[in-house]
């Protein structure tokens, strides 16, 4: 690959931004500078820009911690989404969100690059358990939990049997295999109460990582990734 078409991809800058670079000599390859933005360039080596190394890695792996307020998208001309939260380069090469939160729901967003581990863990046949913790407007009883766990019938589908464990007087701990749009509200208003937070604490074997802040995010360790490899019945690379 062109280098400046890599170090584009990599999210350095613009075409024109790293041809200028480029040209005047901030880069290096496998350590050695290199002013032809046309040279040719492995996509595994080595490069340094102001002398300091740059990641060319092309996977990631990313746990994120959403905040209220953005949207799970990739991009939107108008709202703030989870992708401003990483770097230019994340998008550069793909990483995406696995499935989606609403806007106002907070906690544990898993994004990759890995489009196959994607597929397959949002797909109804894996039977992947995401975690909730729901605030609600009203006391819940044993009626509630009943329900969840006999499946509640909405306006467009059957949601299947959820377990629902009550955590306080007006909220509690919900898990599905299903992840249809704004299931888990929904399946509150069907039992006559509404939800007034909501935040993701698992999907799958990852939980949130109780040190990550509110808008932070991590690399997964390489536990964390077998096991959504696991969870997926993929082998992990």
């Amino acid at each position: 690959m062109r280098l400046d078409r890599w170090l584009v991809t990599l999210g350095v800058g613009s075409r024109s931004q790293v041809q200028k670079l480029i040209r005047q000599g901030a880069v290096t390859v496998n350590g050695l500078p290199v002013t032809d933005p046309s040279a040719a360039c492995d996509t595994g080596a080595a490069l340094t820009l102001h002398r300091q190394p740059l990641d060319g890695r092309l996977t990631r792996h990313v746990m994120l911690h959403k905040p209220a307020g953005l949207l799970t998208a990739a991009r939107d001309k108008k709202q703030p989404t989870v992708m401003d939260l990483l770097p230019e380069s994340y998008a550069s090469i793909g990483c995406m969100p696995v499935g989606r939160l609403d806007k106002d729901t907070t906690g544990l967003l898993f994004l990759t690059t890995d489009g196959e581990l994607n597929h397959r863990l949002l797909s109804p046949t894996r039977h992947v358990d995401k975690t909730y913790l729901a605030q609600v407007d009203g006391p819940l009883s044993e009626k509630e939990v009943a329900a969840f766990a006999e499946g509640l019938h909405l306006s467009d589908f059957d949601a299947k049997p959820a377990l629902l464990e009550i955590t306080g007087p007006a909220s509690g701990r919900v898990t599905v295999q299903e992840g249809k749009f704004h299931q888990v509200k929904r399946m509150f208003s069907a039992v006559g109460r509404e939800v007034t937070a909501l935040h993701r604490e698992s999907f799958g074997s990852l939980r949130l990582d109780p040190t990550l802040p509110e808008g932070q995010w991590r690399e997964l360790t390489d536990e964390e990734l077998r096991g959504l490899y696991a969870d997926a019945q993929m082998e992990a690379p």
